[in-house]
């Protein structure tokens, strides 16, 4: 890998970490505000070895890299941690670290080779030439066994694109690329069958051999896979070391640490060293022994020598300096903001289950509104003609809004799991992604509004002025923007996609139901009256009524009245004011802004991810 790095190493002394005390265990007695999941944890990674993290389930082996690795977002961290001896700050640590999830989150429409370049154009620095990025992804590519599929979409995990084994070896390359000297692996070969697991293991191998360091965290791995680890940090309940140090050949010497404690029974030949490990150093062998491994191993010789380690490295060799970048990030707002529209651009256009699924359903929605309402915009003898013309324009954008907002949710939902990635990752900032997947619907719903507006209005037979035409699709355009922008905040202020549909389908029968078409402005309460104001469907019904009916000077039949003139029958009714054309047009165009910003600022500064 043709790249410089600078290798680090990175040692740590005395790590403890808390959580709030869970409210059951409170209810169960227990007094203490916090609970402690790592005790008083040291030990070192170094260049050129890889490091597995071990022990049984709910040790605390994750908990450990994800604290070393910066991404905890709730808890308590408390002790020493230091980069080649210099303490580490955490947005500096981000630009030369990768941390690969046990859980492999990408693009589902990028290919393996797009989703390399995206993260190498973000990644790496503004001094190294554009070609070269690309040169550099074609290296990752081949020392990952990548390259015969390069031009694959990744798809969705279990359904389409890359098997498991596949998306671990690109989640391994996506952080590669951008040249870290450090790389924590959560679980490499969780989920893999002992084929796949070899062929991840070989892709960490070749990683550790490029000189980088390297920290996984493994549960129960085959012999062959847990002798490819050159040193060990074991962990037992409770978030305590039992052992930390060099395997050796076979795991020599691991098995001859723990064979010299009185009582623990021999590894026998046929044996794995990993299996054999664990249930040797159970919390059911420590009752039976009446031992603690933790305490054996804070007096053992091994502990003392990873101590001098630990001191070793947390002292700066002179001639070096502390890491330090000008930016929190590689690349500047503007290229963040291009690169990720890049980004949604390829992803839109490889998106038929959303683009065609809205951009066909605008078109039967169209046809078959048309088609009911077939030159209805002729018939305007008298007022229950006239409320069916104003009940077929309102109905028809209304039910393309709606199908926008529900349609866009799952993308956004998806696209927001990979952005909590790539952004823990310091890839970008929020601003630049969410602005990115706000101006790429642009296009996309302006040509759905431009058919749809003349199919429609064609077919509804409304008065062909140049205008009218005009004003028509102006407030259909922007009314399906904001019903878009609306879906995409939804899904912002949710936890889930699931409840993102649930309150934008609550929320939207309230709109429907204060837009003045079911009940005229004039008979709300005037407790409702304020709703009324803010709510966005009430003035696209004010703006598509007031441009086809303010110059309309035709008699209408009202039973029970005198005749009337159209226009002044409809003012009347809906309680309108023509005066309000500019203001509509601001106002609409105001709430899809609103909706956006909302988006952008919830994307940036809530987030419900929990580490």
């Amino acid at each position: 890998m043709g790249l410089p790095f600078t290798p680090l190493a990175m040692s740590f002394n005395e790590v403890n970490y808390y959580v709030d005390m869970p409210p059951a265990m409170k209810e169960q007695g227990v007094t203490e505000d916090r609970l402690q999941l790592l005790r008083g944890i040291s030990g070192t990674i170094r260049p050129g070895i890889l490091t597995a993290l071990m022990g049984e389930s709910g040790a605390g082996k994750t908990t450990l890299m994800d604290v070393l690795a910066g991404r905890k977002t709730c808890g308590y961290i408390e002790g020493d941690i230091r980069m080649s001896g210099y303490s580490k700050n955490q947005s500096t640590f981000a630009r030369v670290s990768g941390y690969c999830e046990q859980f492999d989150i990408h693009s589902p429409q990028l290919t393996v080779k797009e989703s390399l370049v995206f993260s190498a154009l973000f990644r790496l620095p503004n001094e190294i030439d554009i070609q070269e990025k690309y040169r550099f992804a074609d290296e990752v590519m081949e020392l990952v066994e990548l390259n015969n599929l390069k031009d694959a979409l990744v798809g969705f995990p279990g359904v389409t694109g890359l098997s498991t084994e596949q998306r671990k070896r690109l989640t391994i390359a996506v952080e590669l690329v951008a040249n870290p000297s450090i790389i924590f692996m959560d679980e490499p070969t969780s989920g893999l069958d002992a084929r796949a697991a070899a062929i991840v293991m070989r892709t960490v191998r070749n990683t550790v051999n490029t000189g980088r360091t390297v920290a996984c965290t493994i549960h129960q791995p085959s012999i062959e896979i847990f002798e490819s680890f050159d040193e060990l940090l074991l962990l037992k309940r409770g978030g305590l070391v039992i052992y930390s140090g060099p395997l050796g050949q076979s795991s020599e010497k691991l098995i001859t640490y723990f064979e010299a404690i009185p009582g623990v029974q021999k590894m026998t030949d046929e044996g794995n060293p990993a299996v054999w490990m664990l249930e040797a150093t159970s919390l059911a062998t420590e009752g039976r022994l009446e031992t603690n491994f933790a305490d054996i191993y804070k007096k053992s010789t091994l502990h003392q020598r990873n101590m001098a380690l630990v001191r070793e490295l947390s002292k700066p060799k002179p001639g070096t300096c502390d890491l330090y970048f000008r930016t929190q990030y590689a690349q500047s707002g503007y290229s963040q903001f291009k690169i990720c529209l890049w980004k949604y651009r390829c992803i839109y256009w490889r998106s038929p289950d959303y683009n065609l699924s809205r951009l066909v359903m605008t078109l039967v929605t169209a046809l078959l509104l048309g088609s009911i309402f077939w030159k209805i915009g002729q018939r305007r003898g008298n007022s229950q003609d006239l409320m069916s013309v104003i009940g077929a324009m309102f109905l028809a954008v209304v039910f393309i809004g709606f199908s926008n907002c529900s349609t866009v949710q799952p993308l956004i939902a998806t696209e927001r799991a990979v952005f909590y990635r790539e952004n823990s990752a310091g890839m970008y900032s929020a601003l630049p992604y969410a602005l990115s997947l706000v101006v790429i619907e642009i296009p996309y719903v302006l040509c759905q509004a431009v058919y749809y507006t003349v199919i429609v209005y064609y077919m509804m037979s409304f008065q062909w002025t140049a205008l009218k035409f005009l004003w028509f699709f102006l407030i259909s355009f922007i009314s399906f923007l904001y019903f878009t922008y609306y879906g995409m905040m939804s899904v912002a202020v949710s936890p889930s996609l699931q409840v993102a549909g649930i309150c934008s389908a609550s929320i939207f029968f309230l709109l429907e139901l204060f837009s003045g078409f079911f009940i005229p402005k004039l008979e709300l309460p005037v407790w409702w009256v304020w709703f009324y104001w803010i709510n966005p469907l009430s003035w696209t019904l004010y703006g598509l009524i007031v441009t086809q009916y303010n110059d309309v000077y035709d008699l209408l039949k009202v039973p029970g009245q005198e005749d009337q003139q159209i226009r002044e029958y409809v003012m009347n009714h809906f309680g309108y004011n023509d005066d309000y054309e500019g203001i509509m047009a601001v106002v609409l165009v105001g709430f899809a802004v609103f909706f956006a910003f909302v988006y952008t600022l919830c994307i940036r500064y809530w987030s419900f991810q929990r580490r």
